[in-house]
């Protein structure tokens, strides 16, 4: 059970996502570069192009979806990933915990409308509302799910 207003704040929240990343992608072209790399010990992802870094930006972890599974992962659920990048994430299950939203609290978030990509964007939405995040980005990852990052800070590289 989650608060009557969740539904709609959610969906707000993937809506704002959604122009956050447009605008990116309007002043840092994310999405157009030939590669990106991201750093977990560093807390950076960084977009390059015929191996000259570009853009770079500051990281925290959202979570990732796993198509095996056919579920979303919080960051702060997952013990494989380093500390120092979880803090917004366990931001979010505090705010889930307080507000009695069981998809914010909750380690494992199952794929109950058979389409993982719109639920990893929906929640990653809902943790760059609550953490005041640039915007997003997902990192394919083998098994057909991805990794979201939410972006903390982002500039040209010098």
């Amino acid at each position: 059970m989650d608060p009557d207003w969740y539904a709609g704040w959610r969906e707000e929240a993937f809506h704002q996502l959604n122009a956050k990343n447009d605008r990116l992608q309007k002043d840092f072209r994310l999405g157009s570069w030939p590669r990106y790399d991201y750093d977990l010990k560093a807390g950076k992802l960084q977009f390059s192009d015929q191996g000259v870094v570009k853009v770079v930006s500051e990281i925290q972890l959202a979570g990732s979806t796993s198509a095996k599974a056919d579920n979303w992962l919080w960051a702060w659920a997952n013990s494989n990933l380093p500390g120092e990048l979880l803090g917004d994430a366990k931001r979010v299950r505090s705010f889930g915990e307080e507000k009695g939203i069981d998809e914010l609290a909750q380690a494992y978030v199952l794929d109950t409308n058979n389409d993982l990509e719109a639920l990893g964007w929906e929640l990653t939405g809902a943790m760059v509302r609550i953490c005041e995040a640039l915007g997003a980005y997902r990192s394919p990852r083998g098994e057909g799910g991805g990794l979201y990052l939410i972006i903390k800070t982002i500039s040209w590289a010098s």
